[in-house]
């Protein structure tokens, strides 16, 4: 089953258990680190080089950890090789305080 884009008017919403992130990628970053929100994306900041879809695959293992899932439960759903994208992380274990602060 394809996933559908999400339309939204913020950087993140729950479809059912999936938390659905828009992000505004920064490549090449000097730390790996979840900035703020801008507009309707939220800032994620990457060591690696945007290379062939690199940066997107270590933001996703970067993610992983901070929202306490598996690689896997993270699906680009679009902006592999660009700094638009959006993820769906299936049932987040962990929300990081941005998040927490915005969807309560």
């Amino acid at each position: 089953m394809a996933n559908k884009k999400v339309a939204m008017d913020s950087f993140c919403a729950w479809d059912g258990e999936t938390l659905v992130l828009n992000i505004l990628g920064k490549p090449s970053a000097k730390q790996d680190v979840i900035g703020k929100a801008k507009g309707n994306q939220l800032k994620i900041s990457v060591t690696a080089a945007p290379v062939g879809g690199k940066a997107t695959d270590h933001m996703v293992k970067f993610l992983a950890k901070e929202f306490g899932v598996a690689e896997n439960a993270i699906e680009v759903v679009f902006g592999r090789f660009n700094v638009n994208k959006q993820l769906r992380i299936k049932s987040p274990k962990c929300l990081p305080s941005v998040i927490k602060k915005h969807l309560s």
